[in-house]
């Protein structure tokens, strides 16, 4: 993998960082649900997937 492929992980694992700190996460803790979900919960589960496709796609699209 190049150089420009592994810099771009370690920004996306920087962003995960901040993404899943307390006091970014604590911006999601409220009572509205959605589909009977608690936000908090929502918010953890669609960073986490949007990790991994991002992840996926770096990996795959720069594979050499």
């Amino acid at each position: 993998m190049k150089k420009r492929h592994e810099q771009k992980l370690i920004i996306l694992s920087i962003g995960l960082m901040i993404a899943f700190s307390i006091p970014v996460s604590l911006l999601f803790n409220s009572e509205k649900e959605i589909f009977g979900f608690p936000m908090l919960l929502v918010y953890l589960f669609a960073m986490w997937m949007l990790s991994i496709i991002i992840s996926f796609v770096i990996v795959k699209k720069y594979d050499e």
